[in-house]
């Protein structure tokens, strides 16, 4: 059988920057956007704006799709989906400490100097670029390295 994981994440600009959790806890440490995992029955936006509340403190609203990643391994029989979003439009206090990381403003400009997991550092200046992307990590088994591929729209 094969599993299927459903994730999100929330790129949120503030004029030159944007919202980054210091995330220092699991085997996903280093900066990263808020987000985290689509509950079930829940649809993928409401997630986005549920995780980006709790994590960060935030309401966000005019949330524009961005794109998609798919993590495959065979292996394991499971298929992770991320869905990646982009705003502008927030309001509210930010947290001074969350259990997912100490949400920061950073300059877009330094955001790549930061400690990230390599998918992330990926990721970011895809949320930059015009259009939409497609993200597809593929492996065939665990000691496997992936095959990675960026598609654009």
């Amino acid at each position: 059988m094969i599993e299927h994981k459903i994730y999100n994440m929330v790129m949120i600009h503030n004029e030159d920057q944007v919202l980054l959790l210091d995330r220092q806890h699991d085997d996903f440490s280093g900066f990263i956007p808020p987000g985290g995992k689509v509950d079930f029955p829940e649809s993928l936006t409401a997630s986005a704006i549920r995780e980006v509340k709790e994590e960060t403190g935030l309401d966000v609203w005019n949330l524009e799709y961005k794109g998609v990643q798919h993590y495959v391994n065979e292996k394991q029989n499971v298929r992770y989906l991320i869905f990646y979003y982009v705003t502008y439009s927030f309001s509210g206090t930010l947290l001074t400490n969350s259990r997912e990381g100490n949400p920061t403003w950073i300059p877009k400009s330094k955001a790549m100097e930061l400690p990230m997991q390599d998918v992330v550092r990926t990721v970011f200046p895809l949320f930059f670029q015009e259009g939409t992307f497609e993200l597809f990590l593929h492996a065939e088994s665990e000691a496997s390295d992936y095959a990675e591929e960026i598609l654009h729209t």
